[in-house]
């Protein structure tokens, strides 16, 4: 996993200073005249350009796509005003899941590993939002406003801690320089992660889940490495005690008996994770089926033996194992779209295409089948179709990187040399690579002889791109 660049600390605390401009606090918010809402988006959708240009992630569209819906579903019933969120979903087995200024939710692979349930995993989201409903980032510049820049850095420290990885000897370098200064800070990430456990025990009721899940996760995450050496990301920056676990039990128990505490959906994902960190395919299927074994009705645990199977390139098998789960549930997106993955690889086309057209009458607008159909048009060399395709895909999907680096691959395809360009453009921007950005629209200006209308286009997004690369240059001076 790459290393995010030094001066990412630098970005963050800098963009965060007291604001120069005409941005006016909110009433009754004190925090709004450190940093306004406006500065924590425009702070939060920088950080986040950089983290994706820096950490691996991962692009599966079914995980994205449960993140994405489940966290907005979350979102609904929380104290969230504004709710223009983001996600960046880490490739790291590590648990972890933060929130960063302005809507920014990460979360590593390997929650799904450790949160045993949808409940314990919604548990994990609801605590994250409430930190982002609270405004606990402006609330501790606030604290800390007379700070010298160096130890601002400190603020953030977990935050990119967490982005990117739990050995980055440079950010432990900057943190140990700063001791004495954070004993304050520490203090009150305390009280904001108390504050967060209480706001967000309140939401995952309102939301329809159990709200023991949350002490249940904390408890079994404290026992679990509570000999270890160095305790998971999860556990240093939020730290778990005996006393916050009381506390988080005692309020998760005044609440009546009755709310979600799993979903198959939640376990048919925890399965693709799964998959995603075992060392082979091979020793999945293994695990799958002695699951299996022990408890035939186990579906999830079908469906990771399936796609561990095609993942072998065991395409009868895992037709074999996915029939049950596809008799039972004929509609089922997840069923469906692993036979399609498997008929696609096994060049069973004509197959994944009667499959894929059926889901697009049931689910028009979800984000998993239409990216299927994609794949399938890519393999089929229908090209142009594809293109048309991913343009439709962009109208909700135009701050995915995964996006336009398909797009960028298809549009070459096609022989659209200047759409090429643009959507190398735009993907490098979404990593935060500004550089390669304006070259790249350079590249495509090129070419647009005597069509001044698709030049002029060009040249405004060109300054646009000039613009935001300029103010992320203005924050780290």
């Amino acid at each position: 996993m790459n290393l995010l660049r030094p001066t990412l600390l630098t970005l963050v605390c800098l963009a965060a200073a007291p604001a120069m401009a005409d941005d006016l606090p909110s009433l009754g918010d004190a925090s709004s005249a450190i940093v306004s809402p406006q500065q924590e988006h425009q702070l939060g959708r920088a950080w986040l350009s950089l983290v994706r240009g820096q950490v691996s992630q991962l692009s599966d569209p079914q995980l994205k796509d449960f993140v994405e819906s489940s966290v907005y579903r979350i979102s609904e019933t929380s104290q969230l005003q504004d709710r223009r969120l983001e996600f960046v979903l880490l490739d790291s087995p590590q648990i972890n899941a933060f929130a960063a200024p302005g809507g920014i939710i990460g979360v590593n692979g390997g929650l799904f590993l450790y949160a045993q349930t949808e409940a314990e995993y919604a548990s994990v989201m609801a605590h994250e939002l409430a930190h982002l409903s609270q405004r606990h980032f402006a609330r501790g510049m606030e604290a800390q406003q007379r700070m010298q820049i160096p130890v601002m850095a400190g603020l953030l420290a977990g935050i990119v801690a967490a982005a990117a990885g739990a050995g980055d000897v440079g950010i432990a370098a900057i943190a140990s320089t700063q001791a004495a200064a954070m004993q304050e800070q520490r203090r009150f990430s305390r009280q904001n992660e108390q504050e967060a456990d209480r706001i967000g025990l309140v939401n995952l009721e309102k939301a329809g889940y159990d709200p023991r899940a949350m002490p249940s996760m904390f408890e079994r995450l404290m026992r679990q490495y509570r000999y270890d050496r160095r305790p998971p990301e999860f556990l240093l920056t939020h730290p778990v005690s005996e006393s916050r676990i009381a506390d988080t039990r005692n309020r998760a128990e005044q609440y009546a008996e009755g709310g979600n505490s799993d979903s198959l959906r939640y376990q048919l994902m925890r399965a693709r994770v799964q998959l995603i960190y075992e060392d082979t395919p091979g020793l999945a299927a293994k695990r799958f089926r002695a699951m299996l074994d022990e408890n035939p009705k186990l579906d999830a645990a079908r469906y990771g033996l399936a796609i561990a199977q095609v993942k072998r390139g065991q395409h009868g098998k895992a037709r074999e194992t996915l029939q049950p789960l596809l008799q039972k549930a004929p509609n089922d997106i997840t069923y469906n779209l692993a036979q399609v993955e498997s008929d696609i690889a096994s060049s069973r086309l004509a197959e994944a295409q009667s499959r894929i057209e059926r889901l697009l009458v049931l689910y028009p607008r979800n984000y998993p089948v239409n990216q299927a159909h994609i794949d399938l048009l890519m393999k089929q060399g229908r090209i142009q179709e594809a293109e048309r395709a991913l343009d439709a895909l962009l109208k909700t999907r135009g701050k995915d990187p995964d996006v336009w680096y398909l797009v960028a691959e298809v549009r070459g395809l096609s022989g659209n040399t200047i759409g090429l360009h643009q959507a190398r453009a735009e993907f490098f921007a979404l990593v935060g690579d500004y550089d390669q950005a304006i070259e790249q629209l350079d590249f495509a200006k090129r070419r647009t002889t005597n069509n001044f209308q698709l030049a002029s286009r060009i040249d405004a997004r060109q300054r646009e791109l000039l613009d935001d690369q300029r103010a992320i240059e203005d924050m780290l001076r």
